[in-house]
């Protein structure tokens, strides 16, 4: 008798637990050739909530380790990633593009890792510093994490987007909340489930699927995320900058009508993390 094939249940990745949504809610998903592959979560707004209050208790011990300690922890995630390649490529090819297309975009991101892993104890000593001052005091000014992040990922490069949205957010000490690519959103399954083996803390990365336009509101408004880094259309980024503007939070939007190049060096460096950082300044008296 022919086996019967147990299909996956996908599932977001919360404070370090897998979720459904709270509302039960799920949307059929198909790959290129039209075929059904998996019921794919829809969270809601309150799963959006109960995201930010895990980021909220992961984001103070993650602040408090060393950048060092950091970086360990986001080289074992490129090891992993490393390890099951074979599997992200055959879920970034359920889209159509060549496996050969799909293996490039799972280098890039391992590659990405490493990059940020090697920052993690760098970005400090370039973006702090020393400050003259006319009078008897010293003068340093040094960088701070924000708290907890919202993300939210283009459509396009699913997998290297949205970890090249995240990962200068914490390589600095912050927590994130993402939103994964609407339209494809498998690979950001797979992504938490690789969280989960990790010994990145849970709560610090926490991946929804579901709808902007949705979730865009919640994002803008909640008083609880300090800063938004995504990529959206200009009616989207008016909607997020709207409620943003009203909760008063950094905002580091791209607006690209064509795509942007996530393979491209300028979507890394220390641009990025400096976005998400606050600066703390200190006089401290001296030959008194």
């Amino acid at each position: 008798m022919k086996r019967l094939i147990i299909t996956k249940t996908p599932k977001c990745y919360v404070g370090g637990a897998f979720i459904r949504s709270e509302s039960g809610r799920v949307e059929a998903w198909q790959d290129h050739r039209g075929e059904f592959f998996a019921h794919m979560p829809v969270c809601s707004r309150k799963d959006l909530r109960n995201a930010v209050e895990a980021a909220l208790k992961a984001a103070n011990s993650w602040a408090r380790r060393s950048g060092y300690n950091r970086g360990q922890i986001l080289y074992r995630l490129a090891e992993m990633l490393e390890a099951r390649a074979a599997e992200l490529t055959s879920a970034l090819a359920l889209d159509g593009r060549s496996l050969r297309a799909a293996e490039k975009e799972v280098s890039a991101t391992i590659d990405r890792l490493v990059h940020y892993a090697g920052w993690t104890d760098k970005y400090q000593a370039l973006l702090g510093s020393v400050n003259p001052v006319a009078s008897p005091h010293m003068n340093f000014t040094l960088t701070e994490p924000m708290g907890v992040v919202g993300v939210i990922a283009p459509d396009e490069s699913p997998l290297l987007a949205l970890l090249s949205l995240i990962l200068p957010v914490i390589t600095s000490g912050n927590a994130v909340v993402a939103l994964a690519s609407s339209t494809h959103p498998y690979p950001a399954i797979l992504l938490g489930e690789m969280l989960a083996t990790s010994d990145l803390p849970g709560g610090v990365v926490n991946l929804l699927s579901g709808h902007r336009a949705e979730l865009l509101p919640t994002f803008g408004t909640h008083e609880q995320i300090r800063g938004l880094s995504a990529v959206l259309s200009p009616e989207e980024r008016r909607v997020l900058e709207l409620g943003a503007a009203e909760s008063v939070k950094r905002v580091k939007v791209l607006t690209c009508t064509t795509g942007w190049d996530w393979f491209d060096a300028s979507s890394q460096g220390l641009e990025w993390i400096h976005a998400f950082v606050e600066s703390k300044t200190t006089w401290h008296p001296i030959g008194v």
